[in-house]
């Protein structure tokens, strides 16, 4: 039986959420962007004539105000962007219990079994979906229909708005194949850069890649890439609710003024790595390796990583590896506009760590498990600022906030990410 995917998108989500609470900014130009005064001014979303315009979501809100010098900024409202989320996943789940979201305005949906009870093709379903989904919240989708993931997605995005997209295994090599590479799911901007380097600009000269030099360019990814522009993707739907494997556990932020200095960074490390650490209690999964991205006023961006010498959901452990990253790779001179601290290598048990015949293993501290325990359960009853540092809860760095508010869906520069699942499907 021939697999049926749809990939649904919300059409520049945020803005169209706004939008429905400003109808009368419905013909401007209008972003949605974090607060310019906080330094967090990115685009995170533009409407359609902004678009036009040549708005282009991530970029800082200043290059979007000279492209658009009339362009209406907006502030983020996530709780609204949660519940109709909810309600247009709902509307899915009426034609299948295989919903996979892909972030707070994407899902897949496996269909194959069900389709047939509704319409008389996919794409007579997906039209109704989409017609759907506009009558109940006033939002629309776009929405590819293929056999697969990867290129149901490509199909989502190849028409907006408000559109559905066919991709079938008789049409897609001139549907997908002349499309960039860089359109491809997976593909970044460093992929993108090494594929050029090898003539490869279209997903159609990918395809015809040999495997063997892909897989020596970019490791496994390009194996991956490879049959996913050939549209050998078999990567299932989860069912609804399914719990997804956790890849990587960040937070991030960018801070309210440039920070320097061992003392500054040393305080930003601690309370990035602190709520890093709680999550991963929360999850019951511990961390094998730990990342630090770290972004100066310049907007230049440097990410390094290092390997723990033994798993460990604990604050200290993740910030002690943290700081020694800084240590060795940034003057501390030099002024810090951004961090992020990621748990990498992440298992549901913690690994063994094989000892040396020359050095004593390090060993777990169960007075510090205990520690970050009894604070996991006073915040749990009192809330995140009930309890940390005078030093971090108490500065004019923007740390106080980010130890006390609620983590939320991904807003772009600010950087502040729930867990998330990287690499292939």
């Amino acid at each position: 039986m021939e697999r049926w995917i749809f990939h649904c998108d919300c059409n520049s989500f945020y803005a169209s959420v706004e939008l429905l609470r400003h109808p009368e900014l419905r013909d401007k130009c209008v972003a949605v962007c974090g607060d310019p005064e906080g330094r967090h001014g990115i685009v995170l979303a533009k409407n359609e004539p902004a678009k036009r315009m040549g708005v282009k979501t991530a970029e800082v809100i200043w290059q979007a105000k000279r492209k658009c010098p009339d362009l209406v900024l907006l502030p983020p409202h996530r709780e609204y962007y949660r519940k109709y989320s909810k309600i247009i996943n709902e509307i899915y789940r009426k034609y299948t219990d295989r919903v996979e979201p892909f972030g707070i305005d994407e899902s897949w949906l496996d269909v194959t079994g069900t389709w047939q009870l509704f319409a008389e093709s996919p794409a007579a379903l997906a039209d109704r979906l989409r017609a759907e989904v506009k009558a109940a919240t006033g939002l629309t989708i776009s929405v590819g229909v293929s056999f697969n993931k990867v290129f149901a997605k490509l199909g989502s995005d190849y028409k907006k708005p408000d559109a559905t997209t066919l991709i079938t295994r008789e049409n897609f090599h001139q549907i997908v194949w002349p499309l960039p590479a860089g359109d491809l799911l997976y593909v970044g901007a460093s992929a993108q850069k090494r594929l050029a380097g090898m003539g490869i600009s279209t997903i159609g000269e990918l395809a015809a890649a040999r495997p063997e030099a892909l897989a020596e360019a970019l490791g496994k990814l390009g194996l991956e890439l490879s049959r996913y522009a050939r549209g050998e993707d078999e990567a299932p739907v989860r069912r609804w609710g399914e719990k997804e494997p956790i890849k990587s556990v960040g937070n991030g932020t960018t801070f309210r003024r440039n920070i320097r200095g061992p003392a500054e960074i040393r305080s930003a490390l601690n309370v990035l790595a602190d709520e890093v650490a709680g999550r991963l209690r929360r999850h019951g999964v511990w961390a094998g390796a730990v990342q630090v991205t770290i972004r100066d006023p310049n907007l230049k961006t440097i990410t390094r990583q290092k390997q723990l010498p033994m798993s460990t959901h604990l604050a200290r452990d993740l910030a002690n590896a943290c700081w020694e990253l800084m240590e060795k790779n940034w003057d501390m001179a030099r002024p810090v506009r951004m961090l992020t601290v990621t748990a990498l290598a992440i298992t549901e048990e913690p690994f063994a760590v094989q000892q040396s015949l020359f050095d004593d293993a390090p060993k777990a501290d169960p007075r510090r498990e205990k520690l970050e325990q009894s604070l996991d359960a006073i915040r749990k009853k009192y809330g995140r600022g009930a309890i940390g540092a005078g030093s971090i809860l108490h500065n004019d760095m923007g740390l106080g906030e980010l130890a006390i508010r609620p983590q939320s869906e991904g807003d772009g520069e600010e950087e502040e990410f729930d867990e998330k699942v990287k690499g292939p499907l």
